[in-house]
């Protein structure tokens, strides 16, 4: 017999499967009357139209219905009805009136009136209650008259318009239509529109992929705005009366995401005299023809992925003023007649894979006030042609093989922007270097520079950015460089700079960057900057003393290096008031005492360092509470050195094209610099090498940004956490060299990103856990050392891994041993037997000679033996 619940339970589903959409399907009644109506309006003028058929009173639902399409409100059971298709329809010609019922029906967002010979003028203030539409395709009617300026503007989501094969005519009002921003397709081909094209109505369209506007009778001059609708991709003004220029004069298309190469069919536009195409991603080589645009004053194509070499035709752009060929992958040497331009007066050619003639000879006809030649394979001195541009503003030479002292003749020409940095350039620097009233940049890192900075430094009132880093520079830094109030950016390290006094820079230096890290700086830590500094790297020299105390003065901080040096005594709560620093590095110091709780404060902490200190005591629960930084990455976080802009040049120099240092950090088990333009990506906790003890907090399970987390060469004791397998963005995880016992939380198998994992040195036992990066883990060398770890990875069976022994058999039978014996009794006479009759065979078959007597009376044995 059935059981009765389980019957009940049965007819229940089926009611949910079969009768629950019914219910929860139905439209609105007025949607489900408006639909009525309009197929009422259509019979009024077409009794035998049968095409809507399933569109009846009768039905409980219109969503039912054949060619329309409803989709239910999240807030709601009820559907509403979203899309009509209602292509077609009709062989006669229907008013546009007829449509009035639909436009009741403001959920709509697809209405598709194909080829349903409509006739009269576009309903425009009935499409205006339509404002959730997305897509409405009119083409294929007989529309008359002109597009509305009203109505259609309401249309404020619409993506795709159709208004194509037509007869609208008239002119494109410069309202309504440009008032579509969401416009990606928009078709009026096949009409009678006349007039011009708005500049103002289609050039707003910032969208616009799709533009068709052929056959039609548009006259005048194409809009400058079609040209930079940055999305476009089809344009078709075909079969018009447009005239004019062909091609505007000015093309604006700089800093977008184009690809592929730059078409050949633009040296058609003969009438250009700009050609902004920089800071894209195009590729392949530049057009061979492009030297037809006679025209051209600006060519900007730097920043991109061209490749090829410079090609000959562009000798005939006579015309150029500025060229910058900078930042792609052109290969070749760099033809002489370059400057042969007179009028020529910007170049930028580095940042490529060309090659300088060294032996080349050049008269230059041109009057260079920019000039880059960064990494062109520059050898010996700087070329003495370069000394005859007087007018030299701007001057990159860097990342060649330069060398010998510093030309005078730079010095007196008074270059504002001067970049000779990775070069081999010696000697001291000339006095008369910062006396030039419009030095701005001097970038002179990576070269042989040596011995004192000249005290003429403070007469470079305006320079902004000084970067004299890996020289060998030494004496003390002169007091009287606080005294350049726009100093901004100061790198100093890796020199041999040495003094106990440091410059005090006053509030009025509004110095945001300072680097003297690597040098031998000695007394103790320096606090005499301004307040807003954001990055000051300190490391590598031989401050001592304890941390001060007034470096919480330093509110703005977001980056501070002290590493490497002797300061002593423990971590001030001071410094922990510093709530917007990101980056604390203090490794490699004899620092003392606990970690405070205070630390927890630093919200914005991100990568912390305190490794290789003495530091003691337990890993404070509260540490992690508050550091959001480590605990969550925040989106689009953008790069400190980005706050310096070295107008009025930015579009050209930026200070990310500057080799600002990299962060040193212990990273997976080696020393990796962190680049400080992406130091934003890098989330890191190192407690290593100190003398921290009890267990480790599983709070620290909750600091989800972190990419590593070392442990490693402490006290510590008790269970890994399990909360560690949180860690869902961690690659590198050192807990070795520790106290740490029992297993390995098998939670590891989460960790996705983990690439380097080191237990060893502690006393764990157990399985190691395999699954997801778990299995690649398999360097025994991060496992050695622990009490009783087993797993593949370290290629030692776990024990229930380890098959049993095959038992002996036992025999049961008591009487076996009995029938052994007799077995071996008969066995051993017949065997017996077997062999003499053997024997008497073999002599009766091999008979011996008569004469040899003795033979044949040889014993059996010595005959067998004899034999054999």
């Amino acid at each position: 017999m059935a059981n009765p619940s389980l019957l009940l339970e049965s007819i229940f589903i089926l009611f949910i499967i079969f009768f629950l959409p019914c219910l929860s399907s139905s439209c609105p009644e007025y949607q489900k009357q408006a639909l009525l109506q309009f197929k009422s309006s259509v019979l009024a003028i077409n009794p035998s139209f049968d095409t809507l058929d399933s569109w009846n009173s009768s039905t409980s639902s219109c969503c039912l219905w054949d060619k329309v399409t409803c989709s239910s409100p999240s807030n709601s059971t009820s559907s509403v009805v979203i899309e009509l298709h209602l292509s077609y329809l009709f062989a006669k010609f229907m008013p546009s009136n007829l449509l009035a019922p639909l436009f009741f029906i403001r959920s709509l967002r697809v209405l598709d009136l194909i080829g349903n010979s409509i006739n009269g003028q576009i309903p425009a203030l009935g499409l205006g209650n339509l404002s959730n539409l997305v897509h409405l395709d009119l083409s294929w009617n007989s529309i008359n008259g002109q597009i509305p300026a009203l109505g259609l503007g309401n249309l404020s989501n619409l993506v795709h318009l159709d208004l194509s094969w037509n007869s609208i005519n008239g002119q494109i009002p410069e309202l309504g239509l440009g008032n579509l921003s969401n416009l990606v397709h928009l078709d009026l081909s096949w009409n009678s529109i006349n007039g011009q094209i708005p500049a103002l109505g289609l050039g707003n369209l910032s969208n616009l992929v799709h533009l068709d506007l052929h056959e039609n009778g548009f006259n005048g001059s194409i809009p400058l705005k079609l040209f930079q609708l940055k999305y476009l991709q089809h344009l078709d003004l075909g079969y018009n009366s447009l005239e004019g220029g062909l091609s505007p004069k000015r093309l604006s298309l700089g800093r977008n995401k184009f690809s592929n190469g730059i078409p050949s069919s633009i040296s058609y536009l003969r009438d250009l005299e700009e050609l902004h195409l920089g800071d894209n991603s195009l590729s392949m080589e530049i057009p061979s023809d492009i030297g037809n645009l006679s025209n051209l004053s600006i060519l900007a194509l730097g920043k991109n992925k061209l490749t090829g070499g410079i090609p000959v035709s562009m000798q005939k752009l006579n015309k150029l003023y500025l060229l910058d060929l900078g930042g792609n992958l052109l290969t070749g040497e760099i033809p002489f007649w370059l400057f042969n331009f007179k009028d020529l007066q910007h170049l930028y050619l580095g940042g490529n894979n060309l090659t300088w003639n060294n032996n080349m000879k050049i008269v230059p006809k041109c009057t260079l006030s920019e000039l880059s030649l960064r990494s062109c394979g520059l050898q010996a001195e700087i070329p003495e042609w370069i000394s005859t541009q007087t007018n030299l503003f701007f001057l990159d030479l860097s990342m060649n093989q330069l060398h010998g002292p510093f030309p005078q003749w730079v010095a007196k020409i008074g270059v504002s922007y001067l970049i000779l940095s990775h070069n081999k350039h010696s000697g001291s620097l000339p006095p008369a270097l910062f006396r030039s009233s419009g030095l701005f940049v001097l970038a002179l890192s990576h070269n042989n520079f040596s011995g004192e900075l000249p005290k003429t430094i403070r007469d470079a009132k305006v320079l902004r950015i000084l970067m004299l880093d890996r020289n060998n520079f030494s004496g003390p830094i002169p007091q009287s460089i606080s005294q350049i109030s726009e100093l901004e950016l100061l790198d100093l390290s890796h020199n041999r700079f040495s003094s106990n006094i440091f410059p005090v820079f006053n509030h009025q230096v509004n110095l945001l960057y300072a680097d003297f890290s690597s040098n031998q700086f000695s007394g103790e830590v320096p606090t005499t900057f301004h307040p807003n500094i954001e990055t000051l790297a300190l490391g590598g020299n031989k401050f001592s003393g304890a941390l001060p105390s007034n470096l919480a003065k330093l509110r703005n901080l977001q980056r501070l290096e002290l590493q490497d040096n002797n300061i002593s005594g423990e971590l001030l709560n001071s410094l922990l008031q510093i709530s917007y620093l990101q980056v604390l590095n203090l490794r490699n110091n004899s620092l003392q005492g606990s970690i405070p709780k205070t630390l927890s404060n630093l919200k914005n902490l991100r990568i912390l360092d305190i490794s290789s200190n003495n530091l003691t005591g337990k890993i404070p629960i509260e540490f992690v509470n508050n550091l959001m930084g480590m605990i969550e990455a925040p989106p689009n976080r953008t790069s400190q050195t980005s706050n310096f802009v070295i107008a009025p040049f930015s579009s050209i120099i930026n200070i990310t094209e500057f080799e600002v240092n990299e962060l040193i950090v212990n990273w997976k088990k080696s020393k990796q610099g962190l680049s400080s333009h992406n130091i934003d990506m890098y989330f890191l906790l190192d407690l290593s090498n100190n003398q921290l003890s009890s267990e480790i907090p599983t709070s620290l399970g909750a600091l989800k940004a972190l990419k590593m987390l070392n442990l490693s060469y402490n006290k510590l004791s008790g269970k890994i956490p399990t909360s560690l397998g949180d860690l869902q963005n961690v690659e590198g995880l050192d807990l070795s060299h520790n106290k740490l016992s029992g297993p390995i939380p098998t939670a590891f198998a989460k960790l996705q990103q983990l690439t380097t994992l080191d237990v060893s040195n502690n006393k764990l036992t157990g399985r190691i856990p395999i699954d997801g990066q778990m299995n690649t883990m398999a360097d025994p060398n991060f496992y050695a050392n622990n009490s009783d770890l087993c797993g593949f990875q370290i290629h030692v069976p776990c024990p229930e891994d380890i098959p049993p022994a095959p038992k002996l058999q036992e025999h049961d039978n008591k009487e076996e041993p009995w029938i052994l014996l007799e077995a071996i009794g008969i066995g051993y006479p017949i065997g017996f037997l077997l062999t003499i009759g053997n024997i008497i065979v073999a002599g009766y078959f091999n008979p011996s000679s008569p004469s040899n007597s003795r033979r044949r009376c040889l014993h059996p044995h010595r005959l067998i033996k004899q034999r054999i």
